[in-house]
This record gives structure tokens, C-alpha cells and sequence, in this order.
């Protein structure tokens, strides 16, 4: 059986189960793995290959890697010399130009971590989260020159877990993708795929999360966001305010029945509560700026004096 010659375009680690399911599929012909340049890294600063490319590494697969794949013509017509099929495209961080898309006889497919057109965008995985959803999951679409708009050419639903973080999940949708890139394949080969046009009045959006994005404003938000936000948003960036000058890491909270103002700090009984919008909240698992994560009851038995909560971000 004749097999596909697949190109595959990732960086992180997140990309690295779908390129091994790649390589190891009996439909496939891994001919190259594309990637971003080295990078310095680390406490010493050393160049570090990303993660895709360790792994073709590895395992002898030819690689190639670039800041901007459009731009390399020599490398294009070499793929094009090798009558590529199809690219297989996951968090690989570059857009790609319309002579890259037309390169593929089939096409060129992204792995995206939402059920499209919903979240689209870099931040899709935390954006479910943030919004209190039930469920999410992988689509697999066929690209277009306009972000996750193409076509969808697979997809397949992943219920969200109570109390789920954004790295529980991003971990879950990780191996999801390679098992949803696996049945693709075979449906690909066997021209069994019935494409569906994106609803437009349907698209919601999930753009680069920033650290600033994981500040708590107490006094703004209800205790339901506050704890989506801290489950989203865990491990990265990560979720904070301030106890006086210093940041405050908040890494869980539980509800309290204490009946507090929006904003307002109580300490007593070797408890952290804080009020928030609608109710209050006890921050239960956190790390004051220079000193160890910790339970609230062990940060305040080592403080002499407990400052209020800075509403301030400055």
C-alpha cells in the first residue's frame, strides 16, 4: 500500500506525541520535521533545540528549521521535489503563506485544541477554563490563510473535569491530539472525510495570555471566576494580587461563609478570607513574594503584621 509523505510543523513539547504518532503510523512517510531555530535557554544560556526537534533527532528524521517558512524558497522546492501530500501543523508559531499551503497534493491540516470555531486563537485551552465550560476538545482543520477559519476535517469532544486545572488539561488534549491525528490519518487515506465549513457568527477568540492576566481583582469578580481564573490560568501564568507592596501567588482558594465586604481582608482564625464580589473566599494555598509556596494558616503564623490587600497592580 502506497503510504502518505507527510511533513509535520510543531515546537513545544506539546506537539511531540501527534509527530511520534507520525512517525510510527504504517499509513505515513515521515519526510521531514519542521521547526523553529535553537534558542538559548536554561541557567547557562546554552542553545536548546525545541522539543520536535530533539525528537527527530532521535529517531534520524530529517529536519529543518527556520524563523519563517515562507520565506525558505530552496527548502519549499525540495519538498515540493518529494511530492508532499499533506502537513500536519501543531503549535508550530508561524503562519503559513499561501505558496506552503498549496505546496500539499491533500493539504495542509492544523491541530487545534478547541472544537472550532470556538477559541480561536493561542490560548484555547485556558480559555475553556476561564469561561466555565463542560467540555472542549480537537479539531483538525483543513488551513486557510485566515487563523483556525478552515474547514474542519475532524474533531472529537473532551469532557472538562471538575476543579480541572489548565495544565491537567492542556496535558489530557496533548495525547488527545495524537489519538485524534491517528484516526485522521486512516480517514485521509482512505479519502473518507467529510469536511464542514466554519459557522462565521459562531467564532469566539482565545488571544496569548499575559502575565498581567492572571491578577485577581477581588472587589470586580465573582467567587466563580475568581476560581476559574486560578484553575485556568495554573501553572502558567499563574494567578496573584498583592498583600501590601509584596505579590501574593495564589495557587487555590476555597468558598467561605464569612460575610465580607468586596476587597476586604480578615485574618483571624489562621485563616486568609477575603471578600469577593458576591461572597468570600478563603486563600488557601499561596507564596508571598521571597518566601516558599505555603498554606495561608503557615504564612500567617511566620508574619507579624498582616497589610491589607493592594488593590493596585502597580
Amino acid at each position: 500500500m502506497k503510504k502518505l509523505n507527510v511533513v509535520f510543523l510543531g515546537t513545544p513539547d506539546f506537539s511531540v506525541p501527534s509527530l511520534d504518532i507520525l512517525y510510527n503510523h504504517p499509513l505515513v512517510n515521515l519526510k521531514y520535521v519542521v521547526s523553529m531555530p535553537d534558542r538559548k535557554a536554561g541557567r547557562g544560556m546554552e542553545f536548546k533545540s525545541p522539543e520536535v526537534i530533539e525528537y527527530a533527532k532521535s529517531k534520524k528524521v530529517d529536519f529543518f528549521q527556520t524563523e519563517n517558512i515562507n520565506k525558505e524558497q530552496e527548502f519549499l522546492d525540495k519538498l515540493k521535489s518529494k511530492k508532499i501530500d499533506a502537513l500536519v501543523v501543531l503549535a508550530f508559531a508561524q503562519f503559513l503563506g499561501e505558496k506552503v499551503l498549496n505546496l500539499p497534493t491533500l493539504g495542509c491540516f492544523n491541530i487545534h485544541t478547541s472544537l472550532l470555531p470556538k477559541y480561536r486563537g493561542a490560548a484555547p485551552i485556558q480559555y475553556a477554563l476561564l469561561n466555565g465550560d463542560k467540555s472542549t476538545g480537537v479539531s483538525i482543520q483543513k488551513m486557510v490563510k485566515k487563523m483556525d477559519a478552515g474547514d474542519i476535517a475532524w474533531s472529537h469532544p473532551v469532557e472538562i473535569h471538575e476543579n480541572e486545572t489548565g495544565g491537567q488539561l492542556y496535558t489530557r488534549l496533548k495525547y488527545q491530539a495524537a489519538l485524534s491525528l491517528n484516526d485522521f490519518i486512516y480517514a485521509l487515506k482512505d479519502e473518507n472525510l467529510n469536511y464542514e465549513k466554519q459557522n462565521e457568527a459562531n467564532v469566539s477568540f482565545a488571544p496569548t495570555l499575559k502575565r498581567e492576566d492572571g491578577y485577581l481583582d477581588f472587589k470586580n469578580q465573582t467567587y466563580q471566576q475568581i476560581i476559574n481564573k486560578v484553575h485556568a490560568l495554573y501553572p502558567w501564568p499563574g494567578t496573584y494580587c498583592f498583600l501590601g507592596k509584596k505579590r501574593l501567588k495564589v495557587f487555590d482558594i476555597v468558598k467561605s461563609d464569612r460575610k465580607l465586604k468586596p476587597g476586604e481582608l480578615h485574618s483571624t482564625d489562621s485563616n486568609l478570607i477575603i471578600g469577593c464580589s458576591d461572597s468570600s473566599l478563603r486563600l488557601s494555598y499561596i507564596q508571598l513574594e521571597g518566601k516558599k509556596p505555603c498554606s495561608d494558616i503557615d504564612l500567617l503564623n511566620g508574619l507579624k503584621d498582616i497589610p491589607e490587600i493592594n488593590p493596585s497592580k502597580e
